[in-house]
């Protein structure tokens, strides 16, 4: 039911994660996600460690969802001297294209120990429903 929009994109991650280049507005990072069917809905979880909820964005533009989020720098009082920063910081996106047969309209969020995760059920067009068979009215039977 999920699309990758970019095939290239776990590249980018491995390079960056590598590098430690860290993202900005203009090239954001990715976020690590799982993505699975859970009985009638679609949960996506994504890895947003050390990000306050109030920097997480989630947009769905048709079948687009859009996630961006921020993580600045951890503000240290005077005095402090940095020996070893290794956590990224900056900007995280990740953009996932949806199948039609999710209901984009009831999207639920939560965001709990550093992990966003998104429910999004399966619209009940797309659920399976059984077709009954049987005579209808006016129907000419056929005798041999």
């Amino acid at each position: 039911m999920l699309m990758r929009t970019d095939p290239f994109r776990e590249m980018d991650r491995i390079v960056q994660q590598l590098s430690g280049a860290s993202g900005t507005w203009s090239k954001p990072s990715v976020m690590p996600m799982d993505a699975y069917r859970q009985g009638d809905e679609y949960v996506i979880a994504l890895d947003l460690p050390g990000v306050s909820p109030e920097a997480i964005d989630v947009d769905v533009e048709r079948n687009m969802l859009t996630v961006k989020a921020e993580r600045r720098p951890t503000e240290h009082s005077d005095g402090v001297q940095m020996e070893l920063s290794e956590r990224p910081l900056g900007v995280f996106s990740r953009q996932i294209m949806l199948a039609d047969t999710l209901d984009t309209e009831h999207i639920e969020a939560d965001y709990d120990a550093g992990v966003l995760t998104l429910r999004i059920p399966i619209a009940e067009r797309a659920k399976p429903r059984k077709i009954a068979v049987g005579d209808r009215p006016g129907r000419r039977q056929i005798s041999g």
